[in-house]
């Protein structure tokens, strides 16, 4: 009997993750024949990991926190939208051997909220909060659907003005604080921060959305997050968590790797009902 072909997340911590029943969804839809599992590695470890992985016959890897800029740096190649995000979470394995490292996160994004969730991009005034890792996977594919305006948002500014500019050549965008909010209107505010995972709050002002404002929180759980919360108080006129940022990135990955592209509503709707199940 032919073995499958070897694919894995790894991360720390990595037990919560849905990536192993996405990309199980995905292989069935799709006829691949393919083993994908979660696996904790170690901290100061990756490299020795993954090196271990794909001298062992691994086909693929999801990279997912702490260990992005690990899998940048491991990676022999990088593509455009990794080098620009300063991270990789998909890591690949080469026909001459090399290992292939790319960011799907941002486009995994895009695709959610144009595709499933019917919001337009171009030409609007969007906010991000934070300025992070997970901020910082976005904003390259974020700015190249063409906002009118984008504004990083983060309680130390000196660090949204500095991620601002490493992007200034890809469109409009500029850094602030959380008290430089005052007095300005959004189309779209995306929660990138990790305020959701303890029940909390970036301290927003209030009156920032326009009267069609939607709001995305990166962050997904089997209820709306406080963020999800507060913005459907404040009239949003559409509120969405990230789980459809999540498939749409693995379907990415999965096309990366198998050169198929899976049909992602399905499979958010398989992920959703796990939840709350």
């Amino acid at each position: 009997m032919e073995s499958k072909d070897q694919y894995a997340v790894y991360g720390n911590p990595v037990k919560h993750s849905k990536s192993p029943q996405i990309h199980a969804a995905f292989a069935e839809q799709t006829g691949q024949q393919l083993h994908y599992r979660a696996h904790k590695v170690e901290l100061e470890r990756f490299a020795e990991t993954a090196g271990q992985f794909f001298s062992h016959g691994g086909k693929g890897l999801n990279i997912t926190v702490p260990f992005k800029l690990d899998a940048f740096e491991f990676a022999d190649q990088l593509s455009g939208r990794a080098r620009r995000a300063g991270a990789v979470n998909t890591l690949a394995l080469q026909e001459d051997g090399s290992i292939y490292g790319d960011n799907t996160d941002g486009v995994g994004l895009v695709r959610d909220m144009h595709d499933n969730l019917g919001w337009e991009l171009s030409g609007r005034r969007v906010l991000v909060l934070g300025a992070g890792g997970a901020v910082r996977g976005i904003l390259g594919p974020l700015l190249k659907q063409g906002p009118a305006h984008v504004l990083v948002a983060n309680r130390t500014v000196d660090k949204a003005q500095s991620l601002a500019a490493h992007f200034d050549s890809l469109g409009n965008i500029a850094g602030c604080s959380y008290d430089g909010l005052a007095g300005g209107q959004f189309d779209l505010i995306i929660n990138g921060t990790s305020a959701s995972m303890s029940g909390d709050l970036p301290p927003l002002p209030h009156h920032i959305l326009s009267t069609e404002a939607c709001a995305y929180d990166m962050m997904y759980g089997p209820e709306p997050t406080p963020f999800m919360r507060w913005a459907a108080g404040e009239t949003a006129w559409a509120v969405s968590d990230g789980l459809g940022m999540l498939v749409e990135q693995a379907a990415e990955s999965f096309c990366i790797w198998r050169g198929v592209r899976p049909d992602t509503k399905p499979v958010i709707e398989l992920v959703r009902q796990s939840l709350s199940a």
